[in-house]
């Protein structure tokens, strides 16, 4: 995976962290879960605020 597969990414998620409201979550934190799941194989350092909102705009969707 990388960055830009949001869907995918926000699946991932939601089964990685079935308690977490995506709602609160800190960027920081969510760059880190995102970085740890596995199949995700794009460069950390290619992230930014706009990639990881879209990230938490998705799971918040696809939580519901």
């Amino acid at each position: 995976m990388k960055w830009t597969d949001t869907l995918d990414i926000a699946l991932e998620l939601i089964d990685a962290h079935p308690d977490v409201d995506p709602q609160y979550i800190r960027f920081t934190d969510l760059h880190k879960w995102v970085c740890a799941l596995p199949g995700f194989n794009d460069d950390p350092e290619k992230s930014n605020e706009k990639i990881l909102e879209a990230i938490q705009m998705t799971w918040i969707e696809e939580q519901d």
